[in-house]
């Protein structure tokens, strides 16, 4: 019965993989977005389907809202939601890990996320400021020690996942572990690409879960002022199921790993290929806030992101039906000319870079966007201070996913001056 499966999941997605292909080559521009070499510079299909208008369709079934106006619009609108209505069912491949609020609509949303609010509360930022200050020191002596190094491997994986873990209460000895189970859960935004690939993505998740499941116990016995500790209370005095509990610590763990980890490297990237705007940086540390918006805005981490139509509406006075799927395009967002000016240029000082769209909008904005920038802000200024000659010695690797936007490795040396 597996081998059956095997090749059922592996049929389904050769042919949707192959329709979406030549779909694509007809000159369906929301479809490129799915392949290589379109989605390796996603911008310039971005601007063609600007032009096109504020929603597209695709000759595949979703509709694509282009400018940063339309995908305001789907995000903040009760109309959307981030379950299908009904009887639809999301495929497989893309369902393939639970993550707790971020795949909810009210009122289950509503009540797992103030749950979790507390975890990134302004109190509580102030309190892990000189933690990440910390983590951020000890990585860059040891790879600044080295001379050359490779910016993600050495720092911007590790920073992100040393943060979330002291901050949920994991164990040091378990960080490698989920740094690789985090890689693999990451890659599943984009949905699985074969049945090999989904029972990879199934068995990292079930790793991750014991885990959790293993520290849960301890915390049991142990409880501290961690995070997993306080929501183990919660899901004891009934606040919390069983299994929303396992979704809400993985949905932490790759929230607070994927985005910083990402903002960093894309961010990094972008202030070596921009050369003065890093001497901007380097001569002036305390335009790292503007830096780490501006990044966000310019090359954000996370690019898209789907919605459902709950009932009959428009976008931007386009029709949508209810049941239809309409594909936030958050990278095209943050460059719409509509609304920033000369958008494809990278400024740290643009004074309107804070309303980018890399964070959601609406009731699912990111909970965690307070530590995200904490942890770039602390990161960049820790670069610019200690390693101003940062240069790269070869071309960074980028991963093959579209939804998030990465880096695999960056090769760098930190120079002179």
């Amino acid at each position: 019965m597996q081998i059956l499966d095997t090749l059922r999941i592996d049929t389904r997605l050769r042919v949707a993989h192959g329709v979406s292909w030549l779909t694509a080559q007809s000159g369906d521009h929301p479809s490129r977005l799915l392949h290589w070499p379109w989605r390796e510079n996603p911008y310039p299909t971005y601007r063609r389907l600007r032009e096109q208008g504020p929603l597209v369709s695709s000759r595949l079934p979703f509709q694509t809202a282009t400018t940063r106006a339309a995908v305001d619009q789907v995000l903040r609108s009760r109309d959307f939601g981030v379950e299908p209505p009904g009887d639809l069912e999301i495929a497989e491949q893309f369902n393939a890990v639970e993550l707790s609020f971020l795949q909810k609509d009210p009122p289950d949303h509503t009540r797992l996320r103030k749950l979790a609010r507390p975890a990134f509360s302004p109190r509580r930022m102030a309190e892990y400021r000189t933690e990440i200050e910390k983590i951020t020191a000890e990585l860059l002596d040891t790879a600044l020690a080295h001379g050359e190094f490779d910016l993600m491997r050495d720092f911007a994986q590790p920073l992100p996942i040393t943060v979330i873990s002291r901050l949920l209460g994991v164990p040091e000895r378990d960080n490698a572990d989920f740094v690789r189970i985090g890689y693999v859960v990451g890659g599943a935004l984009d949905g699985a690409g074969s049945a090999r690939h989904l029972r990879e993505i199934r068995d990292a998740t079930a790793e991750l879960d014991l885990l959790f499941e293993r520290l849960m116990a301890e915390r049991r016995t142990n409880p501290r002022g961690d995070v997993v500790s306080t929501l183990v209370k919660q899901s004891d005095d009934g606040e919390l199921t069983a299994s929303e509990l396992g979704s809400m610590c993985r949905l932490l763990l790759l929230a607070g790993f994927e985005t910083t980890v990402n903002l960093i490297g894309n961010g990094v990237m972008a202030l070596l290929r921009h050369r003065e705007q890093w001497e901007r940086l380097t001569a002036d540390p305390d335009l790292v806030t503007g830096a780490v918006e501006e990044v966000l805005r310019f090359d954000s981490p996370v690019q898209i992101t789907g919605r459902w139509a709950q009932r009959d509406t428009e976008v931007e006075g386009v029709r949508v039906r209810a049941g239809e799927q309409v594909m936030c395009l958050i990278g095209s967002a943050n460059r719409d000319p509509g609304h920033f000016g000369d958008p494809d240029r990278f400024d740290i000082t643009r004074p309107d870079s804070g309303e980018h769209l890399s964070f959601s909008s609406g009731a699912h904005y990111c909970l965690g966007a307070p530590l995200a920038r904490l942890e770039g802000e602390i990161a960049f200024q820790a670069l610019a201070q200690r390693a101003p000659g940062l240069r790269p010695t070869a071309m960074p690797t980028r991963r093959g996913t579209l939804t998030v936007r990465s880096l695999s490795a960056f090769p760098v040396t930190a120079g002179r001056r």
